[in-house]
């Protein structure tokens, strides 16, 4: 048998806390804020914890990166207001499935509209149509959240009887404006969770 060697940055061992897991990233979240456009993505088969990382529980000490990128991010744009800096956060959820996009934050009657990629000049590659909503506090995005995980494809497989059959992509962007520097920001932040990477029976 073939033998391969991997490097990595960082291993976390099974008792490491969210927090951990979470300062590791936080360089690439206050990035976001500097006006780069970031992407955390979370890869592995069924059952090693990938919706766990990125989203955890509702208790603030199981947060996982989604929640806890998001109150770094309120705090921080609320502590450059002093500054002179005012920031909009409008948020997305999606999911790719089966070769499509949905939008899970879709709640209207009717047929959703039809999703497409498209390049931005502000915010590079984004998905046309989609749902997105103006975010100012963790109780908005926790309900949001909540909305599109009823939403997102699941299926029943050997290692998880509700394991999630889509790759979802939570999409902060962040517009901040400094009219006394007479600057202008454009960040983005995406965190996916990809689907199980193990092979499914045809």
């Amino acid at each position: 048998a073939e033998t391969y060697d991997f490097n990595f940055d960082k291993v976390f061992r099974p008792d490491t806390t969210q927090q951990a897991v979470f300062a590791e990233v936080d360089g690439l979240v206050q990035s976001a804020l500097d006006g780069y456009k970031v992407c955390i993505f979370a890869y592995g088969q069924t059952g090693s914890g990938k919706t766990h990382t990125m989203q955890g529980s509702n208790d603030p000490d199981s947060w996982g990166l989604i929640p806890r990128s998001l109150r770094k991010i309120l705090r921080e744009s609320e502590s450059m207001r002093r500054d002179g800096w005012a920031w909009t956060l409008r948020a997305s959820f999606l999911e790719v499935y089966n070769e499509q996009l949905r939008d899970l934050l879709y709640g209207e009657a009717g047929d959703p509209p039809k999703l497409t990629i498209m390049h931005d000049d502000a915010w590079g590659t984004v998905v046309n149509n989609v749902s997105t909503y103006e975010v100012t506090s963790m109780e908005q995005i926790n309900l949001l959240m909540a909305k599109a995980a009823k939403q997102r494809a699941v299926g029943y497989t050997d290692m998880n009887a509700a394991s999630s059959r889509s790759h979802s992509i939570f999409a902060l962007y962040l517009t901040g404006v400094n009219e006394a520097l007479g600057s202008e920001l454009h960040g983005a932040l995406h965190l996916v969770d990809l689907a199980g990477s193990e092979r499914l029976p045809p």
